[in-house]
């Protein structure tokens, strides 16, 4: 009995010094605003100042580390994308696309090679006879592995009018 006679007496002390404490502090209600002045005259500048250039020099050591490992050590920020599959699949499509396009190029400007070697005589050869008569060359045979397109491009020579 006199255990639970002291448990009861401690809890109506804590209770009590609860209350007291209650007392004591000021409450703030939704309407009293803080007021970041009061205190102001107090505050050591010199402590600021050094806080700030503390920041500040932690900022520019953090911003040149980065900078560091940027440009020296990017895998250890950067992500090895060799590791994400789809991204480095549709990489790889992507340059085997690229080259077979440029092989494709190449070829195209072999047989254009012919072909404007051709018309290089062609005018070569009515400049130096501006009397012949203008014939269009019969066009030469298609390979037998690329089909026939259906589509031409005529180019012609437009003459600005003279006398005007």
């Amino acid at each position: 009995m006199a255990s639970k006679l002291s448990v009861m007496l401690l809890l109506l002390a804590v209770a009590m010094a609860m209350v007291q404490a209650q007392r004591r502090r000021p409450t703030l209600t939704t309407t009293d605003e803080w007021n970041y002045r009061d205190g102001s005259e107090r505050v050591n500048m010199r402590g600021v100042s050094n806080l700030t250039q503390v920041l500040d020099n932690w900022r520019f050591d953090i911003l040149n580390q980065m900078r560091g490992f940027l440009q020296n050590d990017h895998q250890s920020l950067l992500p090895d994308y060799a590791r994400i599959q789809p991204l480095s699949e549709a990489l790889d499509d992507l340059y085997k696309e690229f080259n077979a396009l440029k092989s494709h190029l190449g070829d195209l400007t072999e047989k254009f090679t012919a072909i404007e070697t051709f018309i290089d005589e062609v005018k070569a050869g009515r400049a130096n006879n501006p009397n012949a008569p203008h014939q269009v060359p019969a066009p030469a045979p298609a390979p037998a592995s690329i089909p026939r397109q259906t589509r031409r491009v005529v180019k012609k020579k437009i003459q600005p009018p003279t006398g005007q």
